[in-house]
């Protein structure tokens, strides 16, 4: 099992240092997550731009969380499936499509759904998808811009999904009543 420094202001490089207050004035707590990045100020940054970036992008909250979770589940992120679960809650997205991106399982909205699936195309085939691809996500309404916003969120979730993994970061206490595991799909 690997392991990487969890830091907290004190331990966390110079650069670090403001972040980390100011991930604990939004969070009401410094998250796991934000502990582990910080032993790199530039990633911390990077981090936290892109989800700022990612969550003020063409996509509403539901689609925010199709393409956070869709990332999350493809990736078996141990940490970011349940605090994505929780964060989901927070921005009122219906508890259906959690559970159907957790599960794995096609969301019964149709427009929803081409996300998820498209999303999944990105990820599976490292950005190659197919003028097919392409016709059936916009045949549902999404443009370009959602092509390219999808890219920006896989951005954000492979520095969180990756850190996690190398980390092994404990979820954070909130979430930890959304435990998840990519084994206990369908289950």
């Amino acid at each position: 099992m690997t392991t990487l420094k969890i830091h907290d202001i004190a331990s966390a490089p110079e650069g670090s240092k403001t972040q980390l207050e100011e991930s604990v004035k939004s969070f009401g707590m410094l998250p796991g997550l934000h502990g582990v990045l910080a032993g790199s100020p530039q990633l911390l940054q990077a981090y936290k731009s892109l989800h700022e970036l990612f969550s003020n992008s063409s996509f509403n909250n539901d689609e925010l969380t199709v393409v956070w979770q869709t990332i999350n589940v493809e990736h078996a992120c141990h940490y970011c499936v349940p605090a994505h679960t929780g964060i989901a809650k927070m921005m009122k997205v219906d508890d259906s499509i959690t559970n159907a991106l957790r599960n794995e399982t096609p969301l019964e909205n149709t427009k929803l759904e081409a996300l998820r699936k498209m999303t999944l195309t990105v990820v599976r085939n490292r950005g190659h998808v197919t003028s097919e691809d392409l016709e059936a996500f916009y045949a549902e309404g999404y443009g370009e811009q959602h092509v390219l916003d999808i890219i920006l969120g896989v951005s954000q979730k492979v520095i969180s999904n990756y850190t996690n993994h190398i980390a092994n970061t404990p979820v954070d206490a909130p979430f930890q009543k959304f435990a998840w595991s990519k084994d206990n799909v369908g289950v």
